[in-house]
C-alpha cells in the first residue's frame, strides 16, 4: 500500500489500530453490505418507498457508517481508497468521452 493514505482512510486505519478492531475482509464486506442496506432502508422509508422522492433523506450518521465500513474494507484489503477513486473517475471520464454517458450498459 502507498505510504500516504487519504486522510479519511488514515483516520479509519488509526481508529482500527487504536481500538483493536481489525477484522478479515469477508467480515468487513458483510458490514459494508449491512450499512448500505441501512442507508437504502432510510431512503426508502423517507420517500414513502418512491411515492414521495422529494422527501428522500438519509441521516448523516448512516452515510458516515457506510463510509467507515467502506474505508475499513479498503484498509483490510490494503487498497488505497484515494487511488481506487481516481481509477473510477478515469473510467467514467473515458466512458463519457467515448459514449457521452458514464453508465456501463446500453
Amino acid at each position: 500500500m502507498p505510504e500516504e493514505l487519504s486522510t479519511a482512510q488514515q483516520q479509519v486505519a488509526d481508529f482500527l489500530d487504536d481500538n483493536g478492531m481489525h477484522a478479515p475482509p469477508a467480515y468487513r464486506m458483510l458490514d459494508l453490505a449491512a450499512e448500505v442496506g441501512e442507508v437504502a432502508a432510510d431512503a426508502a422509508k423517507s420517500s414513502e418507498y418512491g411515492e414521495a422522492p422529494e422527501a428522500l433523506s438519509v441521516p448523516e450518521a448512516e452515510l458516515g457508517d457506510a463510509l467507515f465500513a467502506l474505508l475499513a474494507l479498503a484498509e483490510e484489503l490494503d487498497v488505497d481508497a484515494g487511488d481506487a477513486l481516481e481509477t473510477s473517475l478515469r473510467k467514467y471520464e473515458n466512458r463519457i468521452a467515448a459514449d457521452g454517458d458514464a453508465g456501463s450498459g446500453r
